[in-house]
């Protein structure tokens, strides 16, 4: 079974890297991430009917939360930066962390209505091998069109 995951993510992960369309790249990732937290999860069809909506709306309501962040960051002119105006923007910046924990708190709370504790605390290990094997791929790829004259 292991061997077939491995197979499945190698081919998509191929499938990947000739595309030239940044959202087909996105999609071909989350839905091997998909197949693969499915399965190391081993949820049943009932808990993947109700782990999935919860898990996409975590999902993007934290991308949102990150992006809005992120935005912040860039607009910032260091420089011309008064001290009143870095007091409103670290405020903004706990209110932005607030409100990542709140969600998460929230996405912990519904997990737990539909999946087993023991498979939530399993979620978190799944999706950071999921990233290593993702980057251990990105890692393999660039070494060998880096050897590639």
């Amino acid at each position: 079974m292991k061997q077939t995951i491995l197979i499945l993510i190698t081919a998509l992960i191929s499938t990947v890297g000739f595309s030239q369309n940044r959202d087909d790249h996105h999609e071909k990732i989350k839905t091997l991430k998909v197949a693969y937290i499915t399965e190391k999860l081993n949820l049943t069809q009932t808990e993947a009917q109700k782990f999935w909506p919860i898990y996409n709306t975590f999902e993007d309501s934290y991308d949102a939360l990150r992006d809005a962040s992120s935005a912040k960051r860039k607009n910032i002119d260091v420089d011309n930066l008064t001290e009143n105006e870095a007091k409103i923007l670290i405020n903004e910046m706990r209110e932005l962390s607030n409100k990542r924990h709140q969600l998460f708190q929230k996405y912990m709370t519904d997990l737990l209505t539909v999946l087993p504790a023991k498979k939530v605390v399993l979620l978190k290990k799944v999706e950071d091998d999921f990233k290593r094997k993702m980057f251990e791929e990105y890692k393999n790829r660039h070494k060998k069109s880096k050897k590639t004259p």
